[in-house]
């Protein structure tokens, strides 16, 4: 039976089915995710991005195709993440715009609402890259105009959108290098291919299919000649701008007389301050995506014109180290690897941090628990490489860490970290693809540029830098000096940050202590933003005892 008009009704089946398909599929497409900057997992981005779209549409119930697709758009909008997200609702934005208000659309309806969306996506990313789901997206589009001159039967031209579409994804190699060094195509590209999949299987009365049948197989997803993902391919070093951001702002009418809000403007403006950015926006809000090294710099751009909502700040340096590391962290194999990492920690949530940064062996022990020598040998052998880096994060474990390294078969480097934000500083510099003796040395650099404060309490009474601390108070320690002492856990925490708080600090991390509450790091966040505003804050339940905080400030 040809179909060659689409209502509300039937276009509501292909986005619950499409929605349904990406689900079914989201983890296959996050295996696709090997860009060179972590920036997320495509798949679970554009699953939880279509989702909220699928979830106004049937809020909505009914209505006609318009209306549908602008609910459409308006929840993809709302929940969109990542690049991937941004871009999809980015998509759906123009197509709905598209549709000028029909009630029902024909194939050549259907073909310009595809092509408007594609012209939608393109102007909101600042500098478009091909090869990806844009290009999957334009392709599909033009064969849809093509096809439309003479195709009335609707479900025929989607059959034709998803053979290009399929087509466009396993090009995209040839245009990303980096795909194709990596053996894979656009995970972007797949997400769409997949949504359009489902589009047909509504269209075709068909249940969506648990899987892609004749996507690319396995074998292509990770080359299994050379194991290589992107991750591989760069240097944590190599990603200019280390904060993928994303926030909403919410207009506000009083704002928006003093200065009216321009897209376009906005773009150019945010462009300024990092890459991989995307700006959409509606008469209610804006919604930013950007890659950047200082975040609070685009958001005071934003709250020019209204409230910032929906913050989200993933630092991609993180991920990336932490995505290396698990490529070393071959232990169970006889075989041993290029590096391995020692690490010395106290508190299960510290520990979890560094074994998340990429460190392979992480010794308990801290303050109150030095390891010995023969502890961080055994350490050294279990991590199972020929170069081993060991951070002590203590000064009291430093001699014994290098008396460790002597005795050492592999090639053994101490970076004398002496503290535990040192030590996550210098981690977070480490470089597979670099010699020992150049990590070492970056290691050690960047663990220098760091600023410790610790909170923990007096085990006896004294006097020192002229200061009278009884047992039991609280102290604040910066580096090594007490700065303040009082029986105020609160009062010591705020007047220490005060202290050490400069105009070059950027990012302040808080390290919770196993004595301190998530109240009570909510406090300390509230100080700050009170009196630091352009000041970052990242917090951890570090767990640790002995301190109930420990900041790190860069």
């Amino acid at each position: 039976m040809t179909q060659e008009s689409l209502d509300g009704a039937i276009f509501t089946q292909m986005v619950q089915a499409s929605a349904r398909h990406l689900k079914n599929n989201a983890d296959k497409i996050d295996a696709l995710n090997v860009f060179p900057v972590p920036d997320g997992d495509t798949g679970t981005n554009m699953n939880l991005s279509i989702t909220s779209g699928a979830d106004e549409v049937k809020k909505l119930g009914s209505g006609d195709i318009a209306e549908v697709a602008d609910a459409f758009s308006k929840g993809l909008l709302m929940g969109a993440r990542g690049n991937s997200g941004v871009i999809l609702s980015q998509l759906f934005r123009g197509f709905a715009k598209g549709l000028d208000n029909q009630q029902l659309l024909t194939s050549e309806g259907l073909a310009n609402a595809l092509d408007s969306g594609v012209k939608a996506a393109y102007k909101a990313v600042m500098k478009p890259v091909e090869g990806t789901i844009l290009t999957v997206a334009k392709d599909a589009a033009e064969t849809a105009v093509v096809e439309s001159e003479t195709e009335k039967d609707i479900t025929v031209l989607m059959e034709c959108v998803v053979q290009e579409a399929k087509a466009s994804l396993k090009r995209t190699p040839e245009l990303l290098p980096v795909l194709k060094e990596a053996g894979v195509v656009d995970s972007g590209g797949q997400g769409l291919v997949t949504i359009y999949e489902g589009f047909l299987a509504a269209l075709n009365g068909d249940d969506v299919p648990e899987q892609n049948a004749d996507d690319v197989n396995m074998d292509a997803i990770i080359n299994a000649e050379h194991h290589k993902i992107a991750q591989d391919i760069i240097n944590t070093a190599d990603i200019e701008y280390g904060y993928c951001t994303e926030f909403m702002v919410q207009f506000d009418a009083d704002k928006l007389k003093e200065q009216p809000f321009n897209e376009e403007a906005f773009r150019q403006e945010l462009s300024k301050y990092g890459d991989s950015l995307l700006v959409v926006s509606d008469d209610e809000l804006a919604k930013i995506h950007i890659h950047v090294e200082y975040p609070g710099e685009v958001m005071t751009i934003g709250q020019r014109y209204g409230s910032l909502t929906h913050i989200k700040i993933d630092n991609m340096r993180e991920q990336h180290t932490s995505i290396v590391g698990e490529q070393f962290k071959q232990e169970q194999s006889g075989e041993k690897t290029a590096y391995g990492i020692v690490t010395v920690a106290t508190g299960s949530g510290i520990k979890e941090l560094f074994e998340s940064l990429g460190a392979t062996v992480v010794i308990e022990g801290g303050q109150t628990m030095n390891p010995s020598t023969q502890d961080i040998a055994e350490a050294i052998d279990r991590a199972n490489a020929r170069n081993v880096l060991v951070l002590p994060n203590n000064k009291n474990i430093v001699m014994a860490a290098e008396q460790a390294a002597e005795l050492a078969e592999a090639a053994t480097s101490v970076v004398p970290t002496k503290t535990i934000p040192q030590g996550i500083s210098g981690l977070l510099a480490f470089h597979p693809e670099m010699a020992i003796g150049d990590n070492h040395d970056a290691m050690e650099t960047a663990s220098r540029e760091v600023k410790t404060g610790q909170v923990t309490y007096a085990v006896r009474d004294t006097q020192i830098d002229g200061m009278t601390i009884e047992k039991g108070h609280f102290m604040g320690i910066a580096d090594g000096t007490i700065k303040v002492s009082s029986p105020d856990k609160q009062q010591v925490a705020e007047a220490l940050l005060a202290n050490m708080i400069t105009d070059t600090d950027d990012i302040l991390t808080i390290l919770q202590g196993e004595d301190a509450s998530s109240d009570d790091v909510q406090a300390i966040a509230h100080y700050v933003e009170q009196n630091f505003d352009e000041l970052e804050i990242e917090t951890h339940n570090g767990q640790q005892p002995v301190y109930s905080f420990i900041f790190a400030l860069e």
